[in-house]
């Protein structure tokens, strides 16, 4: 086993149509606005950018996200990623009642050479921190869904 690969799954329940929650998450650049563990986020061209987070850990992890695929109808929003982090991330929107449900769903090996050291010992705690920033993420979108402006 790989002890620096990881996979991951979120589920966020949203109290926004579908539509608004796809259309704040296809746009990166303004995640800073609402999901505080996203530091940076510098547009390279249409279709990629660098983004730099940091979760409780005290590192930033900075990588280039490409998009892959943006279906507006599947609700799917998918990036391929290359740095500190390698792999693919995807957003899936579909409809919950009155709301959405966002699908965030990752698989990256990670390249940090100090993460990497810390592999073993380190997991529990990496996907601890994971879990953290994606609790954040959702309670800061939710927020900007509701009020429509800056939520952090």
């Amino acid at each position: 086993m790989d002890w620096s690969h990881y996979r991951f799954r979120s589920l966020w329940a949203l109290p926004a149509p579908p539509a608004a929650v796809h259309d704040a998450l296809e746009r990166a650049e303004d995640y800073p606005r609402w999901w505080p563990q996203v530091r940076e986020v510098t547009r390279i061209d249409d279709t990629s950018g660098v983004i730099t987070i940091r979760s409780v850990l005290p590192y930033d992890m900075t990588f280039t996200a490409r998009e892959v695929r943006q279906d507006r109808g599947a609700g799917v929003l998918e990036i391929a990623m290359s740095g500190d982090l390698d792999g693919w991330a995807r957003w899936t929107v579909t409809p919950r009642g009155r709301g959405s449900l966002a699908r965030y769903e990752q698989v990256v090996d990670v390249n940090k050479p100090l993460l990497r050291r810390l592999a073993v010992p380190g997991r529990p705690v990496f996907r601890a921190n994971h879990w953290l920033m994606m609790r954040s993420g959702r309670r800061g979108l939710t927020a900007y869904l509701a009020g429509g402006q800056q939520a952090v």
